[in-house]
């Protein structure tokens, strides 16, 4: 029998890795939070691979910290290995990734989550909604238990109708055996939310004491302490290294004489799967001219002999999957402690739900994470900060927060989801940011920080050496500019000894940080501050010189995006009403509902002609409206 259970502010569902961040920023944004969770075991669980970051991914982490998120905190308590990566290439590339201590990293976070103020962390399986006059109040879960809110947050992972493919094996599952959630996934049909069924999947584990390193090539982490939050100021020095190896001919011989019996190719998989990290099978079918594919080692735990097999998902049957192991050098003689195997998973097309991840169907709803249709523990932890926010915000009464493109790599996620819609598990990448010379690993602080404190998120503490470290850069970035370098013998030679060419005549010493084969470093030689400057400020001056004139471009394109943006459409405008507009835009734009023009330009299905005749329509004025 169903019993009243307790009243919140905000209800998160879920405490994956959008769970976490959206209980979290809910209460400490003040508001009465509950967090309900299937297994109170498999807290930021990592049920794939044991890392945080990379490329795109490792600046959202970047993100989540400069607003107030825990991601960046966590890991740089509990990694054992972080590298710095693209190094070598300019600094809108580069990106942090850690290797996790999964257990740790698990521990950690739900210490810090019952150690929160007005956040309650209760197990229990949520089956409806409680609806009220079409809007959420609410959530029922599977003992009768009903718990009513302001607003919710949905955050179910793949857990929604989870089914676990391995070989000719079928069984309902959430990952790593856990229960799947069932009903609630039928309970939001039944609301008439339009579902899709993804797929994705995992390598095996195997036992680290049966591998034989001596023939794969170590991959250590960075020397210089390296961390993803801004508050970190204690480092782990001594870091695990991970492991490369490589497919061989008979690896591949192996995969096409059992792709009769991959669920992948025999029809059992029905989701369709990410595309930027497919399955061995589809790696080996889809590139069938490259002789061997990269596979890291990587450990899973300072206290577990378990190593994650990198580059080497899949859904082959067991049998075969310790046939391909034995096939790489290093791993001919390993154990197999788990098998791989894909799992599917129902998610909502995400282009029913509003910039701020509330749904346009049911108002007070929120939905994040892998349920929006993405893969990644980092895409599901920087939408469930801003669901979190948002739902804690509206529950508040006080203004919502939206990321634009060219705010944060979060914005660009948020806006690709709710207007372009995914047919396939969708994953961040660099090439996605129009601004991405804007999206930096180094400066997601400077972008992001004030608008955390201006939340609430980000404590007086921090927010003070923020503003500090800007006005020191502000400083050092002027009296580089008004610094006068003439050309003296020795200021020569140092260009000469550095590949340049000789100053026929004195140059300001912010041009010439600008030659590619200066440093800041070699200004600070021939012109030396006379007040201390931080690492972190050097870097901020050398980038946003040397970049200077590509930053200026990029930021005179989000000036006209700007104006775009500005021009707002009416929630119940009428499309039908608007002559010239073709077919498919007029689906497109009834479907999506833009909140802009500018999110209008970018619907796929409207054309630059559509956008013409919508902005024409809106300055006439005489918008016409539908009753809703």
């Amino acid at each position: 029998m169903p019993y009243e259970a307790g009243s919140y502010d905000v209800i998160v569902v879920g405490a994956g890795h959008a769970g976490v961040e959206a209980g979290l920023a809910s209460a400490r944004l003040g508001a009465k939070t509950l967090m309900l969770t299937i297994n109170l075991d498999m807290v930021a669980f990592m049920p794939c691979n044991p890392s945080v970051g990379g490329p795109a991914k490792g600046i959202v982490v970047r993100e989540i910290d400069a607003l107030g998120g825990e991601m960046g905190r966590n890991i740089d308590k509990t990694h054992i290995q972080m590298r710095m990566l693209n190094t070598g290439k300019g600094p809108a590339v580069r990106a942090l990734r850690a290797q996790a201590d999964k257990f740790l990293y698990q521990q950690e976070m739900k210490r810090t989550i019952e150690n929160e103020e007005k956040l309650d962390l209760v197990q229990g399986m949520v089956e409806r909604l409680v609806m009220e006059d079409g809007s959420c109040k609410g959530v029922i879960t599977q003992t009768g238990a009903v718990y009513r809110a302001k607003t919710v947050v949905i955050t179910t992972g793949t857990f929604l109708r989870g089914e676990i493919i391995l070989g000719e094996l079928k069984y309902s599952s959430g990952p790593n055996n856990q229960q799947p959630s069932i009903k609630l996934s039928e309970h939001l049909e039944e609301l008439g939310f339009e579902m899709v069924r993804f797929k994705t999947g995992t390598p095996p584990r195997v036992h680290s004491e049966t591998i034989d390193y001596s023939k794969t090539e170590i991959q250590p982490g960075d020397d210089v302490p390296r961390a993803f939050s801004y508050e970190t100021t204690k480092f782990i020095t001594d870091q695990l290294p991970c492991w490369l190896t490589y497919t061989s001919e008979v690896t591949h011989q192996i995969i096409d004489d059992n792709l009769h019996r991959s669920p992948m190719y025999s029809g059992m998989i029905k989701g369709t799967g990410p595309r930027y990290c497919p399955s061995i099978e589809d790696k080996v079918v889809r590139f069938h001219d490259k002789p061997r594919h990269q596979i890291f080692l990587e450990p899973e735990g300072r206290n577990t002999h378990e190593v994650y097999v990198q580059g080497l998902s899949t859904s082959l049957p067991e049998d075969v999957q310790r046939q391909v192991l034995a096939s790489i050098p290093g791993l001919e003689n390993v154990q197999l402690m788990r098998a791989g195997y894909a799992i599917e998973y129902d998610s909502v097309v995400p282009t029913q739900l509003w910039p701020t991840l509330e749904t346009k169907k049911v108002p007070n709803l929120y939905t994040a994470g892998q349920i929006n249709g993405t893969s990644g523990y980092e895409e599901a932890a920087g939408q469930g900060l801003m669901a979190g926010i948002n739902a804690a915000l509206k529950a508040l009464e006080k203004d919502e927060l939206i990321l634009s493109r060219s705010d944060a790599y979060i914005g660009v996620l948020i806006d690709d989801l709710v207007t372009k819609g995914t047919n396939e598990p969708y994953r961040l990448l660099t090439s996605r940011a129009e601004y991405r010379l804007l999206l930096r690993h180094d400066n997601a602080d400077l972008r992001l920080t004030q608008k955390g404190y201006d939340i609430g998120l980000i404590k007086e503490d921090r927010y003070q050496r923020f503003t500090e470290k800007k006005e020191a850069i502000e400083k050092e970035m002027e009296r580089i500019r008004s610094i006068i370098i003439k050309p003296a013998p020795e200021v020569q030679e140092l260009i000469i000894s550095k590949g340049g060419s000789e100053l026929k005549d004195g140059i300001r010493a912010s041009d010439l940080l600008k030659r590619p084969e200066m440093g800041y470093e070699h200004i600070q030689q021939l012109v030396p501050a006379d007040y201390e400057i931080s690492p972190e400020v050097s870097e901020q001056v050398e980038i946003q010189t040397k970049y200077e004139g590509y930053i200026e471009k990029s930021l005179q394109q989000v000036e006209k995006l700007k104006k775009m943006e500005n021009k707002k459409i009416p929630e119940n405008i009428d499309y039908d009403a608007i002559t010239g507009l073709a077919t498919e835009a007029r689906q497109k734009l009834k479907q999506v509902r833009p909140l802009s023009v500018a999110q209008a330009s970018r619907i796929s299905g409207v054309n630059p002609a559509d956008t013409s005749i919508l902005l024409v329509y809106l300055e006439q004025g005489k918008i016409a409206r539908i009753n809703r």
